[in-house]
């Protein structure tokens, strides 16, 4: 109906991503920076995309990209964050966390921390994260996956499940990256039970086969 609508090539990448088809996830979102290059939602969900398809370079071309377009945009650091994480370099990453925590501070954040801290060997401190985690959700809702993600870190499997489920039970949105693919869940991908998490919650048909994207 409008091949000019930014937006719609946006949200069609992330369906994509989700099912596994990077490259026309790729194409997607090309054509949406085209529409509109100066937003940093096109260069965040791009940085996006290319994590989500281990390619790094650009994914953190993208983020970094994102953070000069919107110095405020708090995604755009976090991306920042997380593909650092993956590159393993975790100082960078925690610096880039900072500056979304100053902008944005929320439960992705303290999650991602945890499981930079844990996956860097600073396992005190990332449990302090699970501490400061737990004690929010006392006040108000904190979505099981970010628990999950800290414990999956550290290397806690029989605990990161049984926040996964709590994520099933509650209908976590988050979900949906564990069959798109998110690289800060491999340490458990080869797990039968995240294989039957992710086919009970049967977001797409083909997620089987992205579980074992070990890419």
């Amino acid at each position: 109906m409008d091949p000019s609508y930014s937006q719609a090539h946006r949200a069609l990448a992330l369906v994509l991503v989700a099912m596994g088809r990077h490259e026309e996830a790729r194409q997607a979102m090309r054509r949406a920076r085209e529409l509109d290059p100066y937003y940093p939602m096109q260069s965040a969900v791009s940085a996006y995309e290319r994590l989500m398809a281990r390619d790094y370079p650009p994914a953190l071309a993208f983020a970094q990209q994102a953070t000069t377009v919107g110095p405020s945009f708090w995604i755009g650091h976090l991306f920042v964050a997380g593909v650092y994480a993956q590159l393993g370099n975790s100082e960078l990453a925690l610096e880039a966390l900072e500056k979304a925590e100053a902008l944005s501070g929320n439960s992705k954040m303290l999650s991602l921390r945890g499981y930079i801290l844990a996956t860097s060997g600073r396992t005190n401190e990332a449990e302090e994260v699970l501490r400061t985690l737990k004690s929010i959700a006392r006040d108000r809702y904190v979505p099981p996956v970010a628990m999950a993600l800290v414990y999956a870190g550290l290397g806690q499997r029989d605990s990161a499940f049984e926040w996964l489920e709590d994520a099933y039970q509650v209908r976590d949105v988050h979900l949906v990256f564990l069959a798109a693919g998110d690289p800060k869940w491999d340490a458990l991908r080869e797990d039968p039970r995240f294989r039957a998490l992710v086919e009970r919650c049967d977001f797409m048909r083909t997620a089987s086969s992205i579980v074992h994207a070990g890419r």
